[in-house]
């Protein structure tokens, strides 16, 4: 509503000045305010409106201050009217200031929407019950909700807003929403580019042309956030590629077919490309120029790359970090030369000083001591600083797995030249009980009951009751292990277990248990050392079963040691994105006993991050052979098929066989393992996975490397809170006659 002075008013004004100036022709004053009064506001405090009144009590009215306090009363933006009016008193004047205010939203919602719910809609905006019916204030709401429809490629989105009266000062508003349709991007043009191809630059686009499988990649829609970020990919593009000077357009959209397709062009100029001419050093002391030399990748002559260039500076401020100099600043400056089209840098290091660790403070831990916390960390408070070893207590904290967030965050004290370090966690269940059925493609129908808890009364320490009964299996396991036995960095670990399974062509009973120490070294490096005793019986064996069934039917013990050693530097045992994983097992039975073989493995796997994604790779060889005349036994030989192994074959299907199809493992196994792993919805830690498998298991009459068995196949993968989930299909791609064409498969654990 406009801001007015009734003219009544204002004549009366003008009136009362025309008197009291002609007065004062004769020596008199004019007519002076002796009140202001404030009249309408209801949630205003009157204080705030007085603060925008220029005219004041004791001094004569001012019809130029009188409009200005309008304006500024009304500049506020609380209300819809303005109004002044006199009153004659106490021998001068009252001036009464009287506004209305806006009424207050009191509901906000939506009608039409159907893409995005309510929830979605409600982030977007500003707007929320409470607030003024501003008209400035509901448009910009009305254009925040179109630019995110248009983000989402809905180009032709129609928002109307609608204002209803509930009360005297109360409205509610109404976005009225007609969504339109999705406009696809039928094509993406590139103009002006002779240097680089159209296909290297749409590589590096995260915007696509509308294809077939959009609705799985949710590609092929016009976002204007991702265009912008592809904008500035384009550009590092060519300033990776040596053309310091290369300018792209924003995007030019046309809609066509009716306005059911846009296509969407750039505009490039590429201008020269340039070589990197001198390098030169400046401000650095405590390192030599040399080494700083070797961490800049780019040498005088070469091509210029900003990445190679980021990628060095950012590995030379890592190398003064990890020796104490937390604030170090390396700082390039880029000086082209047009003639000779090259590009000098000057890299300006400021070495700051050497930083120490001050107090290191836990936080967050309800249940987990402090102790088991800071075990992990690999600093102490008075150290040197070294943001190296700041990651990777970052990383043995979270393969802990016992918090759902972990942060290490570093206040530098600059007058001290220490380094406070808070270790910020949130606790997560570590404990559960499962009750209930499940599926096991080995075992069938099973019924499970899983007591665990892998942090015990926040010490740790990891214990284990679990139950499985099936129609063709049995098992029955007790474990406990302790991270810091005697509170030393040593590991202890105990299990019992008793299990029974019928295989096709015998049964299978067994009772065991062990007891194990290992202990962590030089970091990334651990070795153990574990005792096992087991007492086995193969019975009711068939008659048609072959004579190496048969040869171990009866009661047999196996007391045996097994030493290992491994290299572990993932970045997370659960979910990983980098990193590699050897280790080396090797057992001995014949302590005592009457089974006598030895058995080794050898597994390393790798795993390479591509952006959000990840490239798994894992091999794994390992043989074993009975002692002193006796048979390798059925239970110790190598079983290739299933989950762990090559997915799309049943238990030792990749394995020999006996005339009867019976499998009996091998007594040798080559296994590789590739997989690509994608983020599906981040959010929910859902992921999926394409993979190939290729392995087999040799008996020692069998050439090993023949006759290798493909699969391949995929799956999705939930970091769920209680432990990871897979399930996973294998295709076999050269099943044998009693082979299924593939499998699908879970497993509830670790993942790969």
């Amino acid at each position: 509503m406009k801001r007015r002075v009734p003219g009544v008013f204002f004549g009366l004004i003008v009136m009362v000045l025309l008197v009291f100036q002609s007065g004062s022709l004769y020596g008199q004053e004019g007519p002076v305010v002796n009140s202001i009064e404030i009249r309408g506001v209801k949630r205003i405090e009157p204080g705030a409106v007085r603060q925008r009144i220029t005219q004041k009590v004791g001094e004569p009215l001012s019809s130029s201050k009188i409009s200005e306090d309008i304006e500024n009363i009304y500049s506020m933006g609380y209300f819809d009217d303005v109004r002044v009016e006199t009153e004659f008193y106490e021998g001068g004047l009252k001036l009464i200031y009287i506004v209305k205010e806006k009424p207050t939203i009191v509901k906000v919602d939506f009608e039409g929407n159907k893409k995005f719910d309510d929830d979605k809609l409600s982030e977007k905006i500003t707007l929320a019950p409470g607030a003024l019916a501003d008209v400035t204030l509901i448009q910009d709401t009305v254009a925040a909700l179109r630019n995110f429809y248009e983000s989402e490629g809905f180009w032709h989105a129609r928002i109307v807003p609608v204002m209803k009266r509930v009360a005297e000062n109360e409205v509610s508003v109404t976005f009225l929403i007609d969504e339109g349709k999705k406009v696809k991007i039928d094509e993406i043009r590139i103009e002006g580019n002779s240097a680089l191809s159209d296909r290297q630059i749409k590589k590096v686009m995260k915007t696509r042309s509308w294809w077939i499988f959009s609705f799985i990649t949710k590609s092929g829609y016009y976002q204007k956030a991702q265009m912008r970020e592809d904008l500035e990919r384009v550009r590092n593009l060519y300033y990776n590629h040596g053309y310091l000077k290369a300018t792209v357009s924003d995007p030019e959209i046309r809609l066509a077919d009716e306005g059911k397709k846009m296509i969407v062009t750039l505009r490039i100029s590429e201008g020269p490309q340039y070589r990197v001419g001198e390098i030169r050093f400046r401000g650095q002391r405590a390192v030599d120029e040399k080494k700083l030399r070797e961490l800049i990748e780019l040498k005088k002559g070469d091509i210029f790359s900003k990445k190679k260039l980021s990628d060095g500076i950012a590995k030379a401020t890592a190398y003064y970090s990890e020796r104490g100099y937390a604030m170090a600043s390396v700082e390039p400056s880029i000086v082209t030369d047009e003639k000779s089209r090259t590009a000098s840098i000057v890299i300006n290091v400021d070495e700051g000083e050497i930083f120490h660790i001050g107090r290191i403070e836990v936080i967050g831990n309800t249940k987990t001591l402090d102790k088991v916390i800071r075990r992990e960390i690999r600093f102490s408070e008075g150290d040197t600083f070294n943001s190296k070893l700041l990651k990777r207590s970052y990383e043995r904290i979270t393969n802990l797995n016992f918090f759902e967030t972990v942060e290490l965050i570093p206040k530098p004290k600059i007058e001290s030249r220490t380094i406070d370090i808070d270790v910020k966690v949130k606790e997560k269940a570590t404990g559960f009980l499962s009750i209930g059925g499940g599926y096991s493609t080995v075992d069938k129908l099973v019924g499970i009951i899983d007591l665990t808890q892998a942090n015990l009364f926040g010490t740790g320490r990891y214990i284990k009751v679990k139950a499985e009964i099936g129609g063709s299996s049995s098992f029955y396991e007790l474990s406990y292990r302790d991270p810091w036995f005697l509170d030393k960095p040593v590991s202890m670990t105990l299990s019992a277990y008793n299990t029974e399974r019928d295989y096709i062509s015998y049964d299978k009973k067994a009772t065991g248990g062990s007891i194990g120490f290992g202990k962590r070294f030089r970091e990334y490096w651990s070795a153990g050392a574990t005792y096992r005793i087991e007492r086995a019986t193969i019975e009711n064996v068939d008659d048609e079963a072959s004579n190496i069934i048969k040869d171990q039917i009866g009661t047999h013990t196996t007391s045996s040691i097994t030493l290992s050693i491994s290299r572990d530097e993932r970045d997370n045992y659960i979910d990983t994105s980098r990193g590699t994983r050897h280790s080396l097992i090797m057992t001995y039975a014949g302590i005592g006993g009457d089974n006598y073989f030895v058995k080794g493995l050898f597994d390393s796997a790798w795993f390479f991050p591509v952006g959000k994604t990840t490239i798994a790779l894992r091999g794994r060889i390992g043989y074993a052979v009975g002692l002193f005349g006796h048979d390798l036994p059925l239970y110790e030989r190598f079983y290739v098929g299933g989950i762990y192994t090559v997915r799309g074959l049943g238990f030792g299907e990749g394995g020999p066989r006996d005339d009867t199809g019976e499998v009996y493992g091998g007594n040798s196994e080559i296994i590789f393992n590739a997989e690509y792993i994608f983020p599906i919805f981040e959010e929910a830690k859902l992921k999926g996975v394409v993979f190939v498998d290729v392995g087999r298991a040799y008996d020692k009459s069998e050439t090993f490397l023949s006759d290798l068995r493909y699969t391949t196949g995929g799956g999705i993968r939930w970091l769920s809170p209680f432990g990871p989930v897979r399930i996973e299909y294998g295709f076999n791609l050269s099943p044998k006659e009693d082979e299924d064409n593939g499998k699908i498969e879970f497993a509830f654990g670790s993942f790969f």
